[in-house]
């Protein structure tokens, strides 16, 4: 074996233990019979309005037949899950879950003939809907800060296409691929370390690593036509993951076909399917509608405090670029004091540093503009958008989309950018509120609008809808 291979096994792998493999399942099944505990505790609960009674062959059954999930879960790949973002495994999950629950139903209605209690599946499958991904998602962070995720990969090509590939990694470990090594033809990248992983070599030294490293990465971009064919012929990985130069490209929802000995790449181009604007908006309006119902007494008890602390309307509505660059008008409850321009220049003023900030993010964590107390308590959970749940209702908005933004932060975007976003609705939370929130500068929100935009799917909604109350509890990144 090589110097420079030696080297790099010796860098730490993921030091996995035996209970690192069976973390996620035990918690599954943990969290699946917590929640048949609780689908069952809200059945006994419900009693007085059932009719029939329910004993141990009622729901006994619904206990073990639950435990077929982490089985189909296991089938479907979610164990350990290595290589799976977030909302592919909440995909999977949904289908898997909705699937053995349906095939419950089938059994008891086909076969069993009614032994099963309705009501506790029913209500047992909205709690396993929600537990088993809670779970997973806590057990891997776990595993993450303890160095015990992931498998170690090798990148074949150190340039930028390689280097942006580990710094991707290296940002979401709960992926679960480790870079430690890169392998590169070019001379002088060999002993420089990019994003913190070494360059040992030529991609000759591949083989050294096939015993240890269950994955390599070919960066087809840096490495060239053809050695990246000898290569793809050569390597004896388990998992070899090619990266195709498609910069730009939807990247969740691609799928390879073979066309007649020729690989193709399926780019799904989700939000002009007209069956998709359907489901969007029937989801919009599912969970819109008791959100909205829901807020109505925070927004008054909001109103008040607003009117106590400062004189002018408890509502802000500002002309916003919605869908075809039409405009509309976006409502918010007041959170600043009305005269906010005066007060925001008197302070760059005095406060140089906080103009160039502004000027990058149009957000500032000091702003002299917001009402004491109410008005930061509103931002810091983003409650001052609950009004906006009525434009979701009207459709003038989507609950999930790029924000709605005044015209003097659009001008500062490009044009090409500006006309995707009149593309689809305006939403009313979206990837970059759950992902930056008020850190993330132009760039960052041009990426992640862009890349929303170009992977929709509902179970993207989902995941963001979800993002969101765990942004808006932990009042994380906003101000």
């Amino acid at each position: 074996m090589s110097t420079a291979a030696q080297q790099a096994l010796a860098i730490p792998a993921t030091p996995a233990s035996r209970w690192t493999a069976w973390a996620i399942p035990a918690a599954d099944v943990a969290a699946i019979e917590v929640a048949f505990g609780l689908g069952l505790a809200v059945r006994w609960a419900l009693a007085p309005w059932f009719i029939a009674g329910i004993g141990p062959d009622q729901f006994l059954g619904v206990a073990a037949g639950i435990l077929l999930l982490p089985l189909i879960n296991y089938q479907i790949g979610l164990y350990p899950g290595y290589m799976l973002g977030p909302v592919e495994r909440l995909r999977r999950r949904t289908l898997a879950t909705l699937t053995v629950f349906g095939g419950l139903v089938a059994w008891d209605n086909i076969v069993a003939r009614g032994v099963f209690s309705r009501g506790v599946l029913l209500a047992t499958l909205l709690f396993a809907l929600v537990l088993p991904p809670l779970a997973e998602t806590a057990v891997r962070a776990f595993l993450v800060r303890r160095g015990r995720w992931g498998v170690p990969v090798v990148i074949l090509g150190a340039g930028a296409t390689g280097r942006a590939i580990a710094r991707t990694l290296r940002a979401e470990p709960q992926l679960g691929l480790r870079p430690i090594a890169f392998l590169d033809n070019q001379p002088d990248s060999w002993h420089a370390a990019p994003e913190e992983v070494p360059v040992l070599g030529p991609l000759a030294l591949a083989c050294d690593f096939e015993h240890r490293v269950e994955v390599a990465i070919i960066a087809l971009a840096d490495v060239g036509k053809h050695a990246g064919g000898a290569l793809l012929q050569d390597l004896n990985f388990p998992r070899v993951i090619v990266i195709p130069d498609l910069e730009g490209i939807a990247g969740l929802w691609v799928t390879a076909r073979d066309l007649g000995g020729c690989l193709g790449f399926e780019i799904k181009k989700n939000l002009m399917l007209r069956r998709n604007h359907a489901l969007k908006r029937l989801m919009d309006r599912m969970i819109a509608f008791p959100l909205f119902v829901a807020s109505l007494p925070v927004m008054a008890l909001a109103a008040i405090w607003i009117k106590i602390s400062s004189q002018g309307p408890v509502f802000y509505r500002q002309m916003r670029e919605g869908l075809d660059g039409r405009h509309f008008a976006v409502w918010k409850l007041r959170t600043m004091h009305m005269d906010g321009d005066r007060i925001l220049e008197r302070w760059f003023d005095g406060h140089p540093d906080d103009r160039a900030h502004w000027l990058g993010h149009f957000k500032l964590e000091r702003d002299p503009r917001v009402l004491p107390l109410i008005g930061t308590l509103l931002r810091r959970t983003s409650l001052d958008e609950l009004p906006q749940l009525w434009s979701v209702l009207t459709g003038e908005m989507s609950l999930v989309g790029p924000r709605p933004l005044p015209d003097y932060h659009l001008d500062r975007f490009s044009r090409e950018f500006r006309a995707l976003r009149t593309r689809v609705l305006p939403g009313l939370t979206g990837l970059w509120q759950v992902s930056a929130r008020s850190d993330g500068d132009l760039a960052m929100q041009e990426a992640l609008d862009t890349f929303y935009i170009r992977n929709w799917s509902p179970w993207l909604d989902l995941y963001i809808v979800a993002r969101t109350f765990a942004a808006v509890i932990l009042a994380r990144g906003a101000y």
